[in-house]
């Protein structure tokens, strides 16, 4: 079995980190240069960085965000947040982004996909889905995808578009649930369960993460690839040293440095 990966998360507004409830009631919680080294340092796997502004803040802002992450990091960093067209996803590749996240302008584009791919390789396209539950007719549990930062309902079914994504040529789902996002009462595992059986390619699990114990669940219940977290990390609630080691002691496979 592959190693199971632990993602930490920035959400930049404004050239600084801020995590929330929701996607709403933001705090600041520090310098993205510097939250990015010392997660380097501690073992992170992977770093995404999120633009939660869509990039209100100025493309000029973003951009020297991203590079000021990416020229001190030795990990593969997603960014993601106001990507709209293949110009959007090289400005970034070219100042230190590994991969692209993009959701709202797949959605509306579906297009999009497939041309980001055949450009820069499936390997570096990340598709952003955000997905709230529901109920079905027959009572079953659904989840339907929602745009713009999980403020509009799109009326598709995220099961259905993950596979779209997948066949269009995304090569990693980057996988929020809305409904736990910052509540720290653990991962959708049962969203992430599903999604993760419906493709063939790594799903992250992100929304909910609050304990150890959620990321053992949602690897060894949730069937998912890699987790995603913030609050945590940032606050110290938990180290990315200390999460691995007990991740290990359950029998979850991850990567662990000569230092940790």
């Amino acid at each position: 079995m592959l190693a199971k990966r632990i993602i930490p998360c920035l959400d930049c507004k404004d050239g600084r980190v801020v995590k929330g409830v929701q996607f709403v009631d933001l705090r600041d919680a520090g310098n993205p240069a510097e939250l990015a080294e010392a997660y380097d340092r501690e073992g992170a796997d992977e770093l995404v960085v999120l633009d939660i502004s869509a990039s209100r803040e100025g493309r000029s802002t973003w951009m020297d965000t991203v590079y000021r992450v990416a020229r001190n990091l030795f990990i593969p960093l997603t960014v993601g947040g106001g990507v709209k067209s293949a110009d959007d996803a090289r400005r970034l590749l070219e100042v230190g982004a590994d991969k692209v996240a993009v959701n709202t302008a797949a959605v509306e584009n579906p297009g999009l996909l497939e041309e980001l791919a055949a450009r820069f390789g499936r390997q570096a396209i990340v598709i952003a889905i955000d997905a709230r539950r529901t109920v079905g007719l027959d009572a079953d549990p659904r989840w339907t995808v929602l745009t713009y930062g999980g403020s509009r309902e799109t009326g598709l079914d995220a099961l259905e578009w993950a596979r779209q994504a997948e066949s269009s040529g995304a090569g990693e789902i980057l996988l929020t649930s809305m409904d736990a996002d910052g509540t720290q009462d653990g991962f959708d595992c049962e969203l992430t369960c599903k999604v993760s059986q419906a493709v063939r390619i790594p799903v992250i699990a992100s929304g909910g993460a609050g304990k150890p114990e959620d990321f053992a669940r949602v690897f060894l219940r949730g069937a998912a690839d890699a987790a995603l977290a913030a609050s945590i990390f940032h606050f110290r609630q938990h180290t990315i040293r200390s999460l691995k080691s007990y991740l290990k002691s359950q029998g979850v496979p991850v990567r662990i440095d000569a230092a940790g």
